[in-house]
């Protein structure tokens, strides 16, 4: 069996790693030669603020009073330049979001690993092609353009990580201290000759990052007053800040200035997916070679925001935010970053026709560029035979449009030249894209049909080894033989196929999985036979009806990823299932307590995802009421009398619900510090943490009689849960315990009413005696519904309080009380326990199952690694790699999550296992039973 579970591990491994092959490599090419413009730019220098986490609506609507929010900036656009929205893409995390600012374009997928902090690849940026960059700001976004720099022109001040603190009593401070930073820088640059000559040369860059306005938006959400009030800061210093550098270079007029923001964020302080409130970005532009305002009497956007901000007359215009690194580059004319895919927005530009007409030349050549060499790349990969080049941008297309335009520029037709520029440019993005997903169908293909052969296999694993269907048939040597060599042949032709192309490694493992998977399915023939003549012995009807369930419910549960009502539905006909098998006739108060169960657990997948207002009254509810039910059950297990009680348990019990009101008082406590500004008490941090480590100790003290255990297991993941909870959700694991408490007895009861077992007392039912194998039943129709039961609970355990696919639900607020300083993998792990504890209620409670119904685990958990296996080849082909960005981040997490269920009920099942059967001995008084 160990071979079987390391080659299911390893079989799941390779297909959940495919997806970030097949659909996400990275898009990046290198080896194209840096395009500029012949012409000399407007501006000498370019100075860029980005404003972390601001919002297009917060910055440009007016106050309820009708004065502007940033008072400087709105007589900028009404008076000195030009402004619009910065569309940005998913995922709209800081990283990505500078990535498409700095260096033209979008992040690239394969950097989710890295937590968007590191550089994946190396790319060129306008930091990069400028003189002299020199940055302030956060030290998780300066360095990584500092690090891909060639050369050492680009200087960052940062300041220390820990100021990220979304518990402070001011984030401001954060943008102040930039501020404050650039003025010294300034001064000091007068007494210091080399400095003071470096910022007086051409092509220089300055960049302040301000962070305070996404800290406060995280800490106190993007309408309150502190997140408004930093606006207000970060106006003012803009103001002072380009007044500073007017005076320094002694209005010049040759500096160029922008202000923008990487990412939006939504109305509970989060962002990462594709809301409106998180993709929409505001973009100011001013100075030298820059527009003046464009009055106007009407134009026609999708939204309604011209009329609230009262702009209606002046022109706006909306990028791409990957466009502003070309607008940037043409400013100062450095040479357009290597990587950019954006589209120079000439609408921002005040210069000659020319002028324009060869930027955009520029722009198209350098996007070629990058279509020519991935192309080169593809080609030289292909066997020459197979290989269909992208047909609308064949060479001697593409040498007939530079042509045409290089004619239009000299006979200055610059407006035939630019459209034809635009045509060039979408072209050759195309072509990109084409080339991007030149393997996906073949690849898609491989992993298709190894995942049919897997589940095919574990079928009929389950068929032969844990039902009375096939008699084992002896194998034909001579046959078997034959197979062998001819698999084995097949293989090499794949890998010979495969070596001539010089294919990457991963590409081997993709394309030779199905052989051995397909080679174990076949050589089951024997038994395939076996079955269909036993299956064609049954009734038709029976057999089709039992099918056409097994296809609704696996439907049902694909639908309640995208639909979380899906699972409500699901529930009632749970709440139904002991009047449809007539089970209620043997035990009414059950079926009702577990008909009420199903439907009070109805209720949680139709209330709103969770996170979006804290409400620390139901976790304090919450708290009482475990405390409550833990009292009714210690009361009725102190009058039980029972001959296997131990007095020397019931203290672990104590400590238990003592740890339960501990961490009641440290939640309530917290969130009230936290709204008084007083930051996070390092006691109640202490606690907290104490509580996360001591919990799964006190569990394993107590006795491992069923019940005891199972509310033991509860006690413990609550007084965690309950510290990471920040609204109804702390009501979820009660809700579901009780449920799965039902489910334990109702499986106990439907066992008898299908003649299965003698019932054994469920109290007496201990979780270490259930080894004993001679004990273990063949499997039966009615264990297909008990993991499907499974399997449903499983994904109710996940999206019933919110759908964590998208990341922007994450509410930072739920790990306060163990930290307020940022760490994306600190809280991450965190937000992972917290996903988890649900499940591991769940996975108890069928260990439980498993214990009272005599089946061996491995048995039934076949049949859950076949539904869920079916569920993840739905969501494979359901991975999207276009529209919009939340559509391709759903979809990802989708096919990950399905995925990694199965390993991680793998996992589940071995901690469920530990949690149930293992006990801590404690050295006890010895106590005689008479």
């Amino acid at each position: 069996i160990p071979i079987f579970i390391l080659a299911g591990l390893l079989v799941h491994c390779v297909f959940l790693v495919s997806i970030f092959d097949i659909y996400f490599s990275s898009p990046l090419v290198h080896g194209m030669t840096p395009q500029q413009t012949p012409l000399p730019p407007p501006a000498k220098r370019l100075v860029l603020f980005v404003a972390d986490g601001l919002r297009a609506d917060s910055l440009y609507e007016l106050n309820s009073n009708g004065t502007p929010r940033a008072p400087y900036l709105r007589s900028i656009l009404e008076n000195n330049g030009s402004w619009g929205i910065s569309h940005t893409r998913v995922p709209t995390e800081s990283r990505p979001g500078h990535v498409a600012l700095i260096a033209g374009f979008y992040e690239d997928v394969s950097a989710v690993a890295k937590g968007w902090k590191e550089n994946p690849v190396e790319f060129d940026s306008v930091f990069n092609e400028s003189k002299y960059t020199w940055s302030w700001g956060s030290p998780d976004i300066l360095p990584m353009f500092a690090k891909g720099a060639t050369g050492d022109h680009v200087y960052t001040f940062c300041y220390a990580a820990e100021s990220e603190d979304f518990g402070a009593e001011d984030a401001a401070k954060l943008d102040i201290w930039v501020f404050d930073h650039v003025k010294n820088f300034f001064n000091s640059s007068r007494s210091n000759q080399t400095l003071f000559s470096a910022l007086n040369e051409e092509k220089v860059v300055l960049f302040l990052h301000l962070l305070g306005i996404d800290t406060n938006g995280h800490a106190h959400r993007p309408h309150s007053r502190e997140y408004q009030e930093n606006i207000k800061q970060v106006d003012e210093g803009v103001k002072e800040i380009a007044s500073l550098i007017d005076n320094f270079y002694g209005n010049d007029g040759k500096t160029a200035f922008i202000l923008t923001s990487d990412h939006g964020m939504t109305d509970w302080g989060s962002h990462g997916a594709g809301h409106p409130s998180e993709t929409l970005t505001p973009l100011i532009v001013w100075g030298a070679g820059v527009n003046y305002p464009q009055k106007v009497t009407s134009q026609f956007f999708e939204d309604n925001f011209l009329k609230e901000w009262k702009l209606e007359n002046l022109k706006r215009i909306d990028v791409n935010q990957a466009d502003i690194a070309p607008l940037m580059a043409s400013l100062i004319g450095v040479p357009f970053p290597l990587n950019s895919v954006g589209t120079l927005p000439l609408e921002y530009l005040n210069s000659s026709a020319h002028f324009k007409a060869e930027s955009m030349f520029t722009n198209a050549v350098q996007i070629l560029e990058q279509f020519k060499v991935k192309m080169s790349q593809k080609k030289e990969t292909t066997l020459s035979f197979l290989f269909t080049p992208f047909k609308p941008l064949s060479d001697s297309e593409q040498i007939n449009l530079l042509k045409k335009i290089r004619l239009y520029i000299q006979q200055q037709k610059y407006d035939e030249a630019v459209s034809l520029c635009k045509t060039l440019i979408n072209l050759a993005l195309e072509g990109l894209s084409y080339y991007h997903t030149y393997d996906r169908l073949f690849l898609g293909l491989s992993i298709a049909v190894g995942f049919v052969g897997w589940t095919t296999y574990v079928i009929l694993v389950i068929m032969k080894a844990h039902t009375n269907l096939t008699k084992t048939v002896p194998i034909n040597e001579k046959e078997s033989t034959v197979l062998f060599y001819g698999f084995a042949s097949a293989g090499m032709i794949i890998g010979f196929f495969l070596l001539i192309q010089t294919c990457p490694w991963t590409y081997y493992v993709y394309c030779l999985l199905p052989v051995p998977v397909w080679y174990a399915v076949v050589r089951e023939i024997p038994v395939i036979q076996d079955l269909a003549t036993n299956v064609l012995s049954l009734h038709i009807s029976q057999s089709i009806g039992f099918l056409l369930v097994c296809i609704l419910g696996i439907e049902i549960l694909v639908f309640s990823f995208f639909y979380r009502s899906a699972l409500t539905i699901g529930l009632l006909v749970f709440a139904g299932w002991p009047v449809i098998t007539q089970l209620w006739i043997r035990a009414k108060i059950k079926a009702l307590i577990w008909t009420l169960l199903c439907v009070l657990l109805a209720i949680f997948p139709l209330m709103p995802v969770v996170g979006r207002e804290p409400n620390i009254p139901l976790v304090i509810a919450a708290g009482l009421l475990t405390l409550l039910i833990s009292f009714f059950s210690l009361a009725s297990l102190c009058k039980s009398q029972n001959k296997y009680r131990d007095d020397e348990d019931l203290k672990v019990y104590f400590y238990q619900m003592f740890s339960v009101a501990l961490s009641t008082y440290v939640v309530s406590s917290t969130h009230s510090s936290l709204k008084n500004k007083q930051g996070l008490p390092v006691m109640n941090q202490i606690v907290s943490w104490m509580t996360l480590v001591s919990s799964p100790v006190l569990l394993l003290l107590s006795p491992t009689f069923l019940f005891q255990r199972l509310f033991s297991i509860l006690l413990s993941l609550m007084s965690t849960y309950l510290l990471l909870s920040t609204g109804y959700e702390a009501l979820f694991p009660l809700a579901l315990f009780g449920l799965m408490f039902a489910w334990i007895n109702m499986e106990q009861e439907a066992l008898q009413h299908y003649g299965l077992s003698l019932k054994p007392k469920l109290a007496v039912l201990n979780f270490t005696y259930a080894m004993d194998i001679s004990q273990f039943r063949q499997l039966h129709l009615d264990d297909v519904r008990r993991s499907f039961f499974f399997v449903f609970f499983i994904v109710t355990a996940f999206f019933g309080t919110g759908n964590i696919a998208s990341i922007n639900s994450f509410d930072p607020a739920s790990v306060y009380c163990f930290l307020t300083v940022f760490s994306p993998f600190m809280m991450g792990g965190l937000l992972l326990l917290k996903v988890a504890i649900p499940f591991v209620l769940v996975s108890c409670a069928f260990e439980a199952v498993q214990v009272t119904t005599q089946l061996s685990s491995k048995s039934l958990f076949l049949i859950v690694l076949v539904i869920s296996d079916i569920m993840a080849l739905h969501f494979f082909f359901l991975v999207k790699d276009y529209g919009s960005w939340l559509d391709i981040g759903t979809s990802i997490s989708h096919y990950v999550l399905v995925m990694s269920l199965t390993i991680f009920m793998m996992v589940m099942n071995g901690l469920a296992q530990l949690l149930t059967t293992q006990r801590l001995g404690l050295p006890r008084r010895t106590k005689h039973h008479s």
